[in-house]
């Protein structure tokens, strides 16, 4: 996908694209058990290759979600004010490293120098993502997790840059494994826009441009145009086809595939007949409303559906503590859990239905990022202010409604 950008960005081009591209690389190492020699050495060859290519590029360690603010997960229009300054600042540093290296192929000095890779993450940041996914009990769950918190921490890169559309790379032949993977996975009403060719949920558009192009035409692509390549392990490496959801499906749709090669093609082709809207036609914009993870809407179905039966009966009560209560007793402060089941039932809520069936294989969720549990706490604290609010008028109403009476 680097390759395709640079050739539509060239002179050559017939048609030429017109915007400012950067790359960001997010380093999996320490959640696939790499050891640090790995990763640095991984680095590097991705760092010469950036470096030819000549985009800004950004390089961060999947230990960073440690670090996002709890505002990564209310990515909507109201709260990305200013996001075309951040992006004009981001073109004139794309021009300035295309004038350094411009005067560095001609041999004359630099006027300035390209972005370094950005410092590696502390060791205790390494310590919670190792502790997180060690605790995770199955690799179906491990699978989600890291696209979850990769998506996140791509997001966040993006905003803090200013760029307002994030590429990836996903093929035919991945997003056809991903759109039967997410039918078991409880992911049915959401497929639209994990398959889809554009993503808006997120605040920043997320586009999939290689989503017309199988595995074996990247392949054959990269190999008759000479494209450099970097293979590191991903966390289902060397797993048996049985491991997880998406290993077995796709070993399932890769041996239709080598018999009935319209197979991808078929079950990708369903994929763009989906429609992005309930059954009503809308869809909840609130932040409130969106799952935590994957930041979909919450309560998408009718009230009716088996989606919102399943959720609504395996979701328990968050306990909440008493307004009164101080920290000294053992509280939270007022309005919020005081206990890690509370805690537990106040993330759950706040999930969909298939985010919610994977955190049954996390058995708890203090190893979560910080962010997580400080939005999930957030608003639970302002679903009970809401009820109390909503007590309170009712109440009031009652008692004129007497008086009026009396």
């Amino acid at each position: 996908m680097v390759w395709q950008v640079l050739e539509g960005l060239s002179r050559e081009s017939a048609k030429r694209l017109r915007f400012v591209p950067g790359v960001v690389y997010v380093d999996e190492g320490a959640a696939c058990g790499q050891s640090p020699k790995d990763r640095a050495e991984a680095l590097a060859e991705r760092t010469a290759i950036l470096r030819a290519v000549g985009f800004p590029w950004h390089p961060v360690a999947l230990e960073e979600v440690f670090g996002l603010p709890p505002s990564v997960l209310r990515g909507f229009a109201q709260e990305l004010a200013g996001r075309e300054e951040a992006y004009g600042a981001a073109v004139g540093a794309f021009l300035q490293q295309q004038r350094v290296q411009a005067a560095a192929a001609a041999g004359g000095p630099a006027q300035g120098e390209a972005p370094s890779p950005a410092r590696p993450p502390s060791p205790a940041q390494t310590e919670a993502l190792v502790r997180l996914f060690a605790s995770v009990k199955t690799l179906t769950a491990k699978e989600e997790l890291l696209q979850v918190l990769r998506t996140h921490l791509i997001l966040h890169v993006a905003r803090a840059h200013g760029y307002s559309k994030v590429l990836t790379g996903e093929s035919c032949t991945r997003l056809a494994v991903r759109l039967l993977a997410n039918l078991a996975l409880g992911r049915g009403a959401f497929l639209a826009w994990d398959t889809g060719f554009s993503d808006e949920r997120h605040g920043v558009v997320v586009a999939r441009p290689m989503r017309e192009h199988t595995l074996k035409e990247i392949a054959f692509y990269n190999r008759l145009f000479a494209v450099p390549s970097v293979f590191t392990p991903a966390v289902d490496t060397r797993a048996p086809e049985s491991a997880s959801i998406q290993r077995l499906v796709e070993a399932f749709l890769l041996r239709l595939q080598a018999q009935f090669p319209s197979t991808v093609s078929t079950v990708y082709r369903t994929s763009e007949k989906l429609a992005k809207a309930s059954r009503d036609g809308r869809v909840a914009d609130s932040p409130g409303a969106r799952c935590l993870f994957c930041l979909c809407a919450l309560h998408l179905d009718g009230a009716d559906s088996a989606v919102t039966f399943a959720a609504e009966t395996e979701t328990p009560a968050a306990p909440h503590c008493s307004p009164g209560a101080g920290r000294a007793q053992g509280c939270c402060g007022g309005a919020g859990p005081c206990s890690r089941e509370a805690l537990r039932a106040q993330v759950a809520e706040q999930l969909c239905y298939g985010c919610r069936v994977n955190l049954k294989d996390l058995p708890s969720v203090d190893p979560l990022p910080p962010y997580i549990l400080a939005e999930a706490q957030l608003r639970s604290q302002r679903a009970w202010v809401r009820r109390e609010i909503e007590e309170f008028l009712i109440e009031d109403s009652e008692e004129e409604v007497q008086a009026v009476q009396s």
